[in-house]
């Protein structure tokens, strides 16, 4: 059975693999303060253009998002994001737990646009009433986002504007942020991503590690007690020399650019591949994850050979679905993917 159900089904690369296994004997401080967590706080901060920034790596997404959520916002301050978001959609009310709430934009193609959050910000501070109601007290977007598309540097520079002038914090949940930066119609550098937000962080856990997101704060004073606060929420794994490790792996000789640069490769392949046998795109995604719409005799008959997800529930005659590639997928597995769609179409499938 072929895999494309998400990009965290395999461990991790094998340079990190070995690594681990070559220090494992070694005894170092704990909560991330060894040699290899410090030697990946610099080698991020210098890929990132950021010498005057801090670095915190953390074990999964929905842990950092909550961990920095609840550090940016006062008790009485919510977060703007995407109708569709991470946060809003698939955390089980993770954000609402810790006190704050999701304020919801509208969304196209899964992007939130600064005409949306300024308007949002404008009517907030313009009704009579607002010291009664959750104030927007930060901005969080996904690169890429939940629907796999991108915001161009045009569109994220206009974001971070309108968060400068209304004086709140822009965090970036880069869970695939590797994928999103490889994408072919990516403007953008990891660099570049770093100067145009308050926070953000780079995903390991689905980009070629076993586990781990590395949180890269442009300057101290936005997070001044963050350990603590990690503490308080789980997040500060006593021992912190594997998260570093393996993003100290990551960001030598560009492996983490590397792998993310194999994943976008194979899912252009991929989205090829349903093309080419008259398939429709449900969104035009350039990063990893790739959606289609598919009749449900398809679905019925390419899941004997193939696991992958639907998006959202089965619908009557025809149903998104998610295909996502990753680090480890292999040239054999598009292939087999191919001969699998060879000669299957809307019309053939139907009348079986």
């Amino acid at each position: 059975m072929l895999s494309f159900n998400s990009d965290y089904m395999r461990g991790a690369h094998p340079l990190i693999l070995e690594r681990l296994l070559h220090t494992n004997r070694e005894q170092t401080p704990g909560y991330g303060t060894d040699p290899y967590t410090e030697s990946a706080k610099q080698r991020i901060l210098e890929a990132c253009q950021l010498p005057q920034g801090n670095v915190f790596f953390m074990v999964g997404g929905t842990q950092t998002n909550t961990t920095v959520i609840d550090g940016l916002l006062a008790k009485h301050e919510g977060v703007l994001a995407a109708e569709s978001s991470h946060i809003n959609v698939h955390e089980t009310g993770a954000i609402e737990a810790t006190g704050h709430k999701v304020l919801v934009l509208p969304t196209r193609e899964g992007k939130i646009s600064a005409t949306d959050i300024e308007l949002y910000i404008k009517n907030f501070y313009q009704d009579d009433t607002y010291e009664h109601m959750v104030a927007p007290g930060m901005v969080y977007i996904s690169y890429p986002t939940e629907l796999g598309t991108i915001y161009s540097k045009t569109e994220l520079e206009a974001i971070y504007k309108v968060c400068r002038t209304a004086e709140i914090p822009l965090y970036i949940d880069g869970a695939r942020l590797g994928y999103g930066l490889a994408a072919e119609n990516s403007d953008l550098t990891l660099a570049e991503i770093a100067h145009l937000c308050d926070v953000f962080y780079i995903g390991g856990t689905k980009v070629g590690a076993l586990f781990g997101e590395a949180v890269v704060v442009s300057r101290s004073s936005l997070l001044p007690y963050f350990r603590p606060l990690m503490k308080q929420h789980g997040a500060l794994l006593a021992k912190g020399r594997l998260l570093g490790l393996q993003f100290d792996v990551l960001f030598t000789e560009h492996l983490y650019e590397r792998i993310s640069e194999h994943a976008i490769h194979m899912a252009m392949r991929l989205k090829q591949a349903f093309l080419r046998q008259g398939f429709s795109l449900y969104i035009d995604s350039p990063s990893n994850q790739q959606f289609f719409l598919l009749p449900n005799d398809v679905i019925k008959h390419l899941s004997t050979q193939v696991s992958f997800e639907l998006w959202g529930a089965l619908q009557e005659t025809h149903t998104p679905v998610r295909f996502v590639t990753d680090w480890s997928t292999t040239e054999e597995e598009i292939e087999a993917l191919e001969k699998c769609l060879e000669g299957l179409n809307v019309a053939e499938v139907s009348t079986k």
